[in-house]
């Protein structure tokens, strides 16, 4: 299968963050998006850049500054001298796999550009709307918010990303042998394609309609769903489009691992990643937002 090459084909290269690779391509398989919080140096970049090398699609970077405009991300119209009239120039945000870096230490107002293209897959300028391509895929990186200089992302902006994910250190013995081959960037420029665009969107028409799911799995996932709207700990629980979105992930799940049915394990697993980032804590317990979900999952019956 050629989904299980592509994941080999970046674990070698990207030694481990073989968790991060997962979800990278389950997320894609649901056509979500991905944030990513963590240090820099961790390999986000590195993530997306090679992404975008193995599954054959085109790539586009978006630095995120104080300075940042929202034309900065979806193109401009310029003036032609030549014929008199104004032309669209694209901007990077018109590519299969754009890598959104420091999402937020761009203003809310430039973040804000990026509802429309994660939510509708196109771009309105100057009254007039163009279709971004298929498939499209945002991967957004954000530091820590005690960060100098970052803007916390409003709840609208979190709900556009499928899941949120952190790549870690590495582990010592896999850290050594980086330190032993190098930078990899000249390696990763040269990887060949293993996908093609046609194929990765023929994925994920079969994920939408080939993936069975039984009555038992919609009724685990909709505990889950109410044990988070009933918990003390937060201010609201997951919503509608959070349960269909934890769906879709759990559908996607089931693919990669070569099955055309849901298991609760699916669901079980992803969920940290899908569910975290949309609820809303109580002020005292937003740094034990990790542990209560886990704890929900825990105390949600598993059904046989």
């Amino acid at each position: 299968m050629k989904l299980e090459k592509a994941f080999k084909v970046l674990s070698h290269f990207l030694q481990g963050k073989e968790k991060a690779i997962e979800l990278s391509l389950i997320c894609l398989l649901a056509k979500g998006h991905l944030l990513i919080e963590d240090l820099p140096g961790t390999g986000k970049t590195t993530l997306a850049l090679s992404l975008a090398k193995v599954l054959g699609l085109s790539f586009g970077r978006i630095q995120g500054t104080s300075d940042l405009l929202p034309s900065d991300i979806t193109g401009t119209s310029v003036y032609n001298k030549v014929t008199g009239k104004f032309e669209f120039q694209k901007g990077p945000i018109f590519n299969h796999i754009v890598l959104v870096d420091e999402i937020n230490r761009a203003p809310p107002k430039t973040q804000s550009a990026l509802l429309e293209p994660m939510e509708e897959g196109q771009v309105t300028v100057d009254g007039h709307t163009y279709t971004l391509p298929k498939p499209f895929f945002v991967i957004a990186t954000q530091n820590p918010i005690e960060y100098y200089g970052t803007y916390p992302l409003p709840e609208a902006q979190l709900d556009r990303f499928l899941f949120k994910i952190s790549i870690g250190y590495p582990l010592r013995e896999v850290e050594k042998e980086i330190l032993k081959v190098g930078s990899l960037k000249e390696e990763i420029a040269s990887l060949e394609p293993v996908l093609s665009k046609e194929e990765i969107l023929s994925m994920q028409e079969e994920v939408r309609t080939q993936v069975y799911v039984s009555e038992k799995i919609l009724d685990y996932l909709l505990n889950i769903v109410e044990k988070t709207r009933k918990s003390p700990y937060l201010i609201t629980g997951l919503s509608t489009r959070g349960a269909l979105s934890l769906l879709l992930a759990g559908k996607a799940r089931a693919y990669f691992y070569k099955r055309d049915f849901v298991i609760p394990e699916d669901i079980k697993e992803i969920a940290p990643y899908l569910i975290t980032h949309r609820l809303i804590f109580k002020e005292e317990y937003k740094s034990s937002a990790t542990e209560i979900v886990k704890e929900i999952l825990v105390n949600t019956k598993v059904p046989i």
